[in-house]
Order: structure tokens, then sequence, then C-alpha cells
């Protein structure tokens, strides 16, 4: 059984910044890709960054030169380093794991419980 289990939310001022984490537990495929998304209240969750198991990023245009994702593959933990932290980017943040396992590449998606993420003007 796989889970994820996020941690590092919290509230900060403007211009401050947050490490999150994202653990992952149970058994896992080399090709997958993790990523963070966010929900907002009133909005629809929208990808923030994702990282392929191999490094390969993409950012969301609105969090790009400020957010930073990275994984740790001996320890399956996935990060995002917020810096220069907006009000706008205040919302629940959820970890995903996309990952396909077997001989026939079935997929299997992943998510975490969310954590929330305020920052105050």
């Amino acid at each position: 059984q796989v889970q994820l289990v996020e941690s590092g939310g919290g509230l900060v001022q403007a211009g401050g910044s947050l490490r999150l984490s994202c653990a992952v537990s149970g058994s896992i495929s080399v090709l997958n890709v993790m990523g963070w998304y966010r929900q907002a209240p009133g909005k629809q969750r929208e990808l923030v960054a994702s990282i392929t198991s191999s490094g390969d990023t993409n950012y969301a245009d609105s969090v790009k030169g400020r957010f930073t994702v990275s994984r740790d593959n001996a320890k399956n933990t996935l990060y995002l380093q917020m810096n220069s932290l907006e009000p706008e980017d205040t919302a629940v943040y959820y970890c995903n794991l996309d990952h396909y396992y077997g001989a026939l590449l079935r997929r299997a998606v992943y998510w975490g419980q969310g954590t929330q993420v305020t920052v105050s003007s």
C-alpha cells in the first residue's frame, strides 16, 4: 500500500520561505513522476511543480524562479522549497505520485492528505 504524507506547511509573511516534504511509503516503480499541486478556496487544483524519477522538472509559470522541486530517491521523499512567498500562494498543497508498474505498465496515482500554506501580507 502506497502512502504519501506531507509536512512543512504553516503561516508565513509575504517574502518568507517554507519547505514542504512528502514522504512516500510502500513499493513504487522507478517509472514515476512526483509533483506538488495546490488548491486555493474556490479554485481548481493546479500543478505547481513536478519532477521525474530521472530529475526532469516542470514548473507553473507563477512559481518559476521562486520555487524549487527536488527529490531524494534513496529516501523516497519529495521536497518543495518555496521562497519569496506571496499571498497568492496561499492554498492547500498536495503531494502527488504517478507511476507505471508491472509488465503491462499499469498506471497508479496517489495523493497525500494536503498541508496548508498561508502567506500573510
